[in-house]
């Protein structure tokens, strides 16, 4: 597939525009990759404003790090090694976004997961958002501690850090991020209303037959994972209501799989799947 890597370069500048306007980012925070080719990168580089970039500024890596290009004063953020880990882990990723959006970045401080089922375009895209073991910022650490969750999900809270999410191409993994964000934040506020009531697990099993039938490209903890816990390998878990790593509570087993149309492209997807939500919630 063709890909116009100027336009890329753009676009990355404008993800940078609405990521710094947002507050997702303070100062030169954050840094987000797009995957252009096999083994050709497009990231951010280190020591600039997400908010003042401009498309001679972004740099071109392979998948091993290595600078294949740059304005000679730019360099590749200290932090790519997870966005590589990401890469070689999960084929179906051509992008990832890293930032510290406020609440979400609470959550993570906080060593609270955004595991409640309190909205339907949550629970549909996301399912979950669980919390990877602190690592050391620019170390394998922290590819270390965020790849059990490669298999299960497409977004995760970093430890006392911030939060990394990855998709099919940059707007997908932006919107990711901007949707944990909301989610983080409604979690917030319903708790300072005394709690956020949860939605049963039927409406849940409803929910993502609907992501099935829309064909919605990536990862969910519902559908990758059986059973009730995503706690990675070597880490016990009693499997109670305080399992901080757990999946949403369905039965897919028992849910036969729903027929699936063509896949709907971004945003265009994302209204089809809240327009049918709506729907549903109204009969």
């Amino acid at each position: 597939m063709f890909v116009n890597e100027f336009e890329m370069r753009k676009l990355m500048c404008e993800i940078g525009n609405r990521v710094y306007n947002r507050g997702m980012v303070a100062a030169n925070d954050g840094n987000f990759s797009y995957k252009i080719s096999p083994n050709e990168i497009l990231c951010t580089p280190t020591g600039v404003s997400k908010g003042f970039m401009t498309p001679n500024m972004i740099c071109k890596i392979d998948l091993e790090g290595n600078v294949l290009q740059s304005d000679g004063i730019h360099k590749p953020s200290s932090e790519i090694k997870m966005h590589l880990r990401v890469y070689k882990c999960r084929e179906d990723v051509n992008a990832v976004v890293h930032a510290h959006p406020m609440y979400a970045t609470a959550h993570a401080i906080a060593g609270i997961p955004l595991d409640k089922q309190i909205m339907p375009e949550a629970t549909i895209f996301l399912g979950e958002v669980p919390i990877a073991p602190y690592g050391l910022p620019s170390t394998m650490e922290i590819p270390d501690a965020i790849e059990p969750f490669f298999n299960t999900h497409d977004a995760v809270l970093l430890e006392n850090h911030g939060a990394l999410s990855w998709g099919i191409d940059l707007m997908a993994a932006y919107f990711k991020m901007e949707s944990l964000e909301f989610y983080a934040e409604l979690s917030y506020r319903a708790q300072m209303l005394g709690g956020a009531r949860e939605l049963p697990a039927h409406e849940v099993k409803r929910l993502i037959d609907l992501r099935k039938a829309f064909n919605v490209p990536g990862k969910h903890p519902c559908i990758e994972k059986e059973g009730l816990c995503t706690k990675p390998e070597g880490i016990s878990c009693t499997h109670d209501s305080d399992c901080k790593n757990r999946v949403c509570n369905c039965d897919d087993k028992k849910v036969k799989p729903a027929a699936k149309p063509e896949a709907a492209p971004g945003a265009e997807l994302i209204a089809r799947i809240t327009e049918e939500v709506l729907r549903q919630l109204k009969k």
